[in-house]
């Protein structure tokens, strides 16, 4: 008998959960975003951008001249556009510049050609580069001074011989050194070579006066005067 009250039981069970009803499945409510400010973002004062006023923006130094062009300041860097003749057709480049302000100088500097034009029909050939420097926020700009101090050209091997020897020839014979220079094919490329050189002087002595850089250098200084508010 208990076994029948048992079971009747299970059927009891079974037959209530069948007729309960199915669970609630959780609310989930909308996420609102708060909307996006569309204003336009406040200018940054501590980095400004001008462009300078500039005096005396063409100077002529050993028969080269150096073009400023515009200069400007954005942020933490002042620009300038520089443009200059070229000696030759070889790869001429600013090589040394500063930019001083308020008793501070800054030598070091980035560089990219703006445009190149060779020479023709009796023109000197020219080059553009934009001059970059890096000068504090706060910095007192307003009576600054750019300098460019030297252009240069690495001469390649050819070059050596189509273009610096004899103008390296004649520097030594006009100081006296008896240095002697010629030019020789190696490997399919003219190089320049030593064919004689004094005992006295060391073969690292004779390699300085030969492969200066004196020889293939255009040394201003060329200067201009850039004036940014403080």
């Amino acid at each position: 008998m208990s076994r029948l009250f048992i079971l009747i039981g299970l059927v009891v069970l079974v037959t209530l959960a069948a007729c309960s009803p199915a669970s609630t499945p959780p609310v989930i409510l909308p996420t609102f975003l708060p909307p996006q400010d569309q204003s336009t973002p406040e200018v940054n004062q501590a980095y400004p951008t001008e462009q300078a006023l500039l005096t005396n923006t063409n100077q002529t130094v050993s028969g080269f001249s150096v073009d400023l062009q515009r200069a400007w300041r954005d942020g933490k860097q002042v620009y300038a556009d520089v443009c200059y003749t070229l000696p030759d057709e070889s790869d001429w480049t600013i090589w040394n510049a500063e930019f001083q302000y308020s008793g501070q100088s800054v030598s070091e500097f980035s560089s990219t050609m703006l445009s190149k034009q060779a020479a023709a029909q009796g023109q000197t050939g020219q080059r553009c580069d934009e001059l970059g420097f890096y000068v504090p926020p706060d910095a007192d700009l307003s009576s600054a001074t750019l300098i460019i101090d030297s252009i240069g050209a690495y001469p390649t091997q050819d070059e050596y011989c189509s273009l610096y020897m004899p103008k390296i020839q004649q520097a030594l014979n006009d100081r006296g050194v008896a240095i002697s220079l010629d030019c020789s094919d190696v490997n399919g490329v003219m190089t320049m070579q030593m064919t004689h050189k004094p005992d006295n002087i060391s073969q690292d002595e004779a390699n300085q006066m030969v492969y200066s850089d004196e020889f293939y250098t255009v040394k201003g200084p060329w200067t201009f005067s850039v004036a940014l508010s403080q």
